[in-house]
């Protein structure tokens, strides 16, 4: 019996990444309950490449595109609360930006970014949960790029390269 086509190596090590991803993000929300850990899971898969295409230049994209929607986010909190219009002019300043530093793809987790800082928890308008959602955000990115280099540092290890 052959194994199945979609079962191969690369797809075995991205279910891999995004399970140790899940479980290392799902750690700081379980030990910090307090605060929107939460959110590093969602950038932590956002962040992880399911292939080795760019496997180092990708997951860094992704997190300078990440680190810059959930900077753009925080200082649109900081100047009116978030509303449509808001949004609105944090979208279009977020593609610019991504765009000026070339980040091309990487944009749509950008705008991902940025959308997980303005969106608010009821009764909870606060600056400090609009900086703990972005600290969770970039936390999930450091976590991908840290899983990434340790793939390509194991698989250099097991194969004496």
């Amino acid at each position: 019996m052959s194994k199945p086509s979609w079962l191969t190596i690369e797809s075995i090590i991205y279910v891999l990444k995004c399970l140790l991803g899940l479980v290392l993000c799902y750690f700081f929300y379980w030990l910090f309950p307090e605060y929107r850990f939460y959110w590093s899971i969602v950038s932590v898969l956002l962040v992880i490449s399911p292939d080795d295409l760019d496997c180092k230049k990708l997951p860094i994209d992704r997190m300078k595109a990440n680190i810059t929607g959930s900077l753009v986010g925080l200082l649109l909190f900081i100047i009116h609360p978030p509303n449509l219009l808001m949004m609105s002019i944090g979208v279009v300043t977020t593609i610019l930006i991504c765009y000026r530093i070339q980040l091309g793809t990487a944009t749509r987790s950008a705008l991902a970014a940025l959308i997980i800082v303005l969106v608010q928890q009821l009764n909870d308008h606060s600056l400090i949960s609009a900086f703990e959602r972005m600290v969770s955000v970039v936390l999930g990115c450091l976590v991908a790029l840290f899983i990434t280099y340790l793939f390509e540092y194991t698989h250099k290890w097991l194969t004496g390269r």
